[in-house]
């Protein structure tokens, strides 16, 4: 079992940043990489960023890579999303989820077994 909580969304301006949270606990914690997702309304959710949880490597979304960076603090089980240069069209309930470690070669198409509750991020003048 792993459980997640997202924290740190809120309304930012065009061109600022945010920096999200995901407090990451469970007994199962080693086996999985933690990855950030984000949904706009009407839409698919779409894979952000994994972060391994072995080795600490990452990954990002193309479209992403240079303004987004994933990292984690493993003494306090933490994975954060820093976000800069962030646009509208960034607007989205962005969510963490628990990917066991063996599917992170899939990313994108990275299949979570367990979810955040999202936090909503709204860029906006």
């Amino acid at each position: 079992q792993v459980q997640l909580v997202e924290s740190g969304g809120g309304l930012v301006q065009p061109g600022g940043s945010l920096r999200l949270s995901c407090a990451a606990s469970g007994s199962s914690l080693n086996y999985y990489a933690i990855c950030w997702f984000r949904q706009v309304a009407g839409k698919e959710r779409e894979a952000v960023s994994c972060i391994s949880s072995s080795d600490g490597r990452t990954i990002y979304s193309d479209s992403l890579k240079g303004r987004f960076t994933i990292s984690r603090d493993n003494a306090k089980n933490t994975v954060y999303l820093q976000m800069n240069t962030l646009k509208p069209e960034d607007t989205a309930v962005y969510y963490c989820g628990a990917v066991y470690s063996d599917y992170l070669s899939s990313f994108p198409r990275v299949p979570p077994d367990y979810w955040g509750q999202g936090t909503q991020v709204t860029v906006s003048s």
